[in-house]
């Protein structure tokens, strides 16, 4: 049995969220609370599973009520966050502090959860087997901003060679360590899908080219492949890459949800696969379920090289996991690690 504090200044939500999880067999809502202070309070005396906290909450708000619970009393943390610019950035700033994940609700005092019931119940369920250690480890977000180095005007691409990444639950802290870390110089594109709604993608590419070397946008239709250039797929897009008179081109669609991920891993990988073949170098960070494992194969069977996260440093080890289990990955290696492999990959080529 999951035992669920719920927090939410609204009475409102709290009602929701209440009866949603009263309705499952496996969770149990042992208390509510109305502000962080509240929240504060209970995570240390009823010592919870799992929280859902709101971000905009009196007294004490979500961000620094999960702050001192993390420091504190860590607990499995899901935010539940607004669909907007500056709920896209607090949530990024949740994760950042040790939020497992976040679900992405309606603005507005009255919100109606239904469209995302499937969503809140799946990330809470994960949320309970998450790496907390992790989550409280913030050296990741301590990192200074880089000196940024240009990137060459998109033209004919030199560098027939490409580094893709995938992740889900727990990638942008993720992605802030490995990226931070790549030179400004590197002599190839970087694609990355993180499972994230429209709107928080882009938070999350301005956020990590603020502290990168590196180039990193929210792709677009059409954008060129290039050296010292991060693209990340935008929220509800697939993003695949195609060739086009001698340059690769990001290609974005709303093709179905494909294992109810939109984007999703598995296609971007595989038309990797398809176009750089052995030059394709295939990552997969934390994240629940098995996205990205079709897409390793894919690259392995070309010859390519690729990596996965270890264990001990996944916040949710479902994704890694799975691609390591179907045999195709070449290395494995803790967050902090991950970089490495990646240039040294990308000296064999």
């Amino acid at each position: 049995m999951i035992k669920v504090l719920v927090v939410d200044d609204s009475v409102f939500m709290r009602k929701l969220l209440g009866d949603l999880f009263s309705n499952e067999a496996d969770f149990t809502v042992i208390e509510t609370a109305r502000n962080g202070k509240d929240a504060i309070d209970k995570a240390k005396r009823l010592k919870p599973d799992l929280i859902t906290l709101d971000v905009e909450m009196p007294i004490v708000d979500g961000l620094k009520a999960l702050e001192i619970i993390m420091s504190e009393c860590p607990t499995p943390v899901v935010m539940i966050s607004s669909l907007t610019k500056a709920g896209a950035i607090a949530t990024l700033r949740a994760l950042e502090l040790g939020a497992v994940d976040f679900v992405a609700k309606t603005a507005g005092p009255i919100s109606n959860i239904a469209d995302v019931r499937d969503e809140i119940l799946a990330k809470c369920r994960a949320a309970v087997r998450a790496n907390v250690s992790q989550l409280t480890n913030t050296q990741t977000t301590n990192r200074m901003p880089t000196t940024k180095q240009v990137y060459s005007s998109p033209g004919v691409l030199t560098e027939e060679r490409i580094i893709a990444i995938g992740t889900s639950t727990g990638g942008p802290r993720a992605l802030q360590e490995v990226i931070t870390k790549i030179p400004g110089n590197i002599p190839c594109g970087i694609v990355i899908v993180q499972h994230m709604p429209p709107g928080f993608t882009k938070s999350l590419a301005e956020r990590l080219n603020s502290l990168s070397a590196v180039t990193v946008k929210e792709a677009e239709h059409n954008d060129v492949v290039c050296p010292g250039l991060v693209l990340i797929a935008p929220g509800d897009y697939h993003m695949l890459l195609e060739k086009e008179g001698g340059k690769v081109v990001v290609k974005l669609s709303q093709n179905p949800p494909i294992g109810g991920h939109r984007p999703a891993v598995d296609p971007l990988l595989e038309s990797v696969a398809r176009i750089f073949g052995s030059k394709a170098i295939g990552v997969i960070l934390t994240g629940m379920g098995h996205d990205g494992t079709k897409g390793i194969q894919a690259i392995k069977r070309q010859n390519g090289q690729t990596i996965a996260e270890d264990q001990s440093t996944a916040v949710v080890f479902g994704m890694p996991k799975s691609a390591i289990e179907a045999g195709v990955v070449d290395r494995v290696a803790p967050i902090t690690g991950i970089t490495a492999e990646i240039l040294r990959a990308l000296a064999k080529q």
